[in-house]
């Protein structure tokens, strides 16, 4: 089973979006004067500046004291970046006389700009950065220039002349349908499977009351199928599965995965150069086929963790994880607990706690809260407006938004050595947002005072994940129905819970909002590489990865988002994804390119990447020797989190390095 792009109107091979994610024609301004200066004004004007002088061709507008200075973010950025006053008044005369030119005109289309239009423009956004790696990275995110630096430039047919190589794609989650779309590009024939029944992975599993995203939406989707349109500025959950399962079906996927189909076991076959892999359907029946290479896109998110808690069974009420959550329980007018203050739990409580009767948390550590003041907010219209009116604006502005995310605020997490603040801050920039927030906090509790203590946490911010604060999470926990329990849960009853203090606590439901096993990564799959070792004995319990996509001793095994790839103050999942592939496809090219049968990544390779992560993670907060987070595993390693802006992760997954790899014949 293959898929590829046959669309007459992709002739370099990628798959046309237009239907649902690009447009050729857009609406012709016909505002006058007065509305196009309101616009305007409540337009971000680093992403308008560079959509007009795109649409007009006229990049001279941009001159050099209008270019975004791009100051670091503590907790809430500047507006535009900090561009002053006067560059801010001289920016909304340039960008009105460019809509005013684009209505007079009737500009309502643009060709892809050429790479020359492209760096500069490129250049503007970036405050004059232009090295390759910035360049390179935002190229291939903007996805408007005509080398776009993403689809693959190959042709498999051509490359492999004849010779038989197939690929296995485990899971149809954002990674999979990533995965499935750049091999489909290429040509080069893949089987996808997907033990649920349908695709979009963790978006499907997560539907509990409040889901939504907790980045900005417009980091949030694929370069190659940006959606212009979304109705949030942080996605609700139902807006972001439907945007996967419309990729899916437009690329293809959707029509050839096999559900309810999972893998359970691979095995490396010296002799044939192959994996034996096996897979189990919905029935229990099993199949083995044997396939050249294997790509595992089946998240790190996606085991749940629930504490053993003693006599858990004998409670008579209702229980769940929020991964598993059960609608058909009414929790209204019900004595609930949510076990845990992480991000579900965030997102939950304030989308309950309205309608139970009481509500009981259960803290073990206060969350830190980065203020976001329209995190339940739609799109503005002024924003709506722009996206319906002027040519590829949303592209530009998904743009502006990753390119804030390049160091994002990897500046505040990077420890002082002998900092004398430890263990509540780790350098003078980490005390300042600890005092920003505690600060705004304080003024969210001015009625409940004596909660600051309790919700403030005793650890450096982005230690942990950080949650985004518009002030409900404050409202939930001071309402009269909810009670902040400090103290664990030391034992379950018929009717509740006995807490280590022996409070006793009637309920009708438990919630846990406990997270998940991210370190138990590619459970419960047994793969067997070269000399029969099996790759958790490999691990120890330490997974590892170069890049987090290949392992020593298992040739053409490709894994996306392994190890130490999260990025929490930096970054973007669908980059970490989409670069992650394309390395994989460049592996691909790479040994058809020798004639070998496959490549496997040196001990030395893998050795020499993970000393440099993790030498910069033990620099980080959540790095910190007196610091406990579900980042670290269990030999308390940091193996979840890249560490560095991801111009680095773009430049070590720029080319397969010849050196780093055995090549077997």
């Amino acid at each position: 089973m293959s898929t590829q792009s046959n669309d007459p109107a992709a002739p370099d091979g990628r798959i046309a979006f237009d239907d649902l994610y690009w447009r050729d024609e857009y609406e012709a301004i016909t505002e006058d004067d007065d509305a196009l200066e309101e616009i305007v004004a409540k337009a971000d004007l680093p992403s308008l500046l560079v959509a007009v002088a795109a649409v007009t061709g006229d990049t001279s507008i941009l001159d050099e004291d209008l270019r975004p200075p791009l100051i670091p973010v503590d907790t809430i950025g500047l507006p535009h970046t900090g561009m002053s006053e006067e560059a801010q008044r001289k920016a909304r005369a340039v960008a009105l006389a460019g809509l005013q030119r684009i209505r007079d005109e009737r500009l309502t289309r643009v060709g892809r700009l050429s790479e020359e239009q492209v760096r500069e423009l490129l250049v503007y956004l970036s405050n004059g950065n232009d090295s390759p790696e910035w360049l390179g990275l935002l190229t291939h995110e903007l996805d408007l220039a005509p080398s776009k630096g993403a689809a693959p430039a190959w042709s498999f047919p051509e490359a492999a002349a004849g010779r038989d190589f197939r690929v296995l794609i485990v899971g149809a989650g954002l990674s999979g349908i990533a995965a499935a779309h750049r091999l489909s590009q290429a040509g080069i024939p893949f089987t996808i499977i997907e033990a649920s029944h349908r695709v979009s992975g963790t978006w499907w599993k997560n539907h509990y009351p409040g889901v939504r995203l907790d980045t900005p939406t417009y980091g949030y989707s694929y370069s190659f199928a940006q959606r212009p349109d979304w109705p949030h500025q942080f996605a609700e959950g139902h807006e972001v599965r439907d945007y996967l399962q419309s990729v899916a079906e437009l690329a293809g996927v959707q029509d050839v995965v096999e559900f309810r189909t999972a893998l359970t076991r691979a095995v490396w076959n010296e002799d044939s150069g192959t994996w034996s892999a096996t897979t189990r359907d919905e029935s229990g029946g099993e199949r083995t086929r044997e396939f050249n290479a294997i790509v595992t896109a089946v998240g790190q998110l996606d085991h749940p963790h629930i504490p053993d808690f003693p006599d858990r069974e004998k409670f008579a009420g209702a229980q769940m994880h929020s991964q598993e959550w059960d609608h058909s329980v009414d929790l209204r007018g019900k004595r609930v607990a949510v076990v845990g203050t992480g991000a579900s739990a965030y997102q939950i409580v304030p989308a309950l706690v309205d309608e139970v009767s009481e509500m009981h948390v259960f803290q073990r550590s206060a969350p830190w809260m980065l203020p976001a003041p329209t995190y339940h907010d739609e799109t503005t219209e002024a924003f709506r407006w722009l996206v319906r009116k002027v040519p590829y604006y949303g592209q530009w502005f998904r743009l502006w938004v990753t390119l804030l995310g390049i160091d994002g605020r990897i500046h505040t997490v990077t420890a002082e050595e002998g900092w004398e603040g430890a263990p509540l801050s780790v350098s003078a920039t980490n005390q300042k947002v600890r005092e920003e927030i505690i600060a705004r906090l304080a003024e969210q509790l001015r009625d409940r005072p004596e909660m600051v203590e309790r919700m403030t946490p005793h650890y450096p911010p982005g230690a942990k994940r950080m949650l985004r604060d518009n002030g409900v999470w404050s409202y939930a926990l001071t309402r009269p129905q909810t009670d902040l329990v400090s103290s664990e849960i030391d034992r379950f009853t018929e009717t509740g819970v006995i807490t280590k203090d022996g409070t006793e606590i009637e309920l009708d439901a438990v919630i846990y909002a406990t997270g998940f096993r991210p370190s138990d990564y590619l459970d419960p799959i047994e793969i067997v590489g070269r000399g029969g070792v099996e790759i958790h004995d490999y691990w120890g319990g330490d997974a590892k990865g170069f890049a987090g996509i290949t392992v020593p001793g298992f040739p053409n095994l490709f894994m996306l988002l392994g190890p130490n790839t999260g990025g929490v103050v930096a970054g973007g999942l669908f980059f970490m994804i989409e670069r992650a592939v394309e390395y994989t496809i460049k592996a691909v090219k790479l040994l058809l390119d020798e004639g070998a049968t496959a490549l496997d990544l040196t001990q030395e390779a893998l050795d020499a990447h993970v000393a440099w992560v993790d030498a910069e993670n033990y620099r980080m907060a959540w790095g910190q020797p007196y610091v406990r987070t579900w980042y670290q595993n269990s030999t308390g390693r940091v193996s979840q989190v890249w560490p560095f802006p991801i111009t680095e992760y773009w430049r070590i997954t720029e080319t397969v390095d010849r050196d780093d790899y055995e090549l077997l014949k």
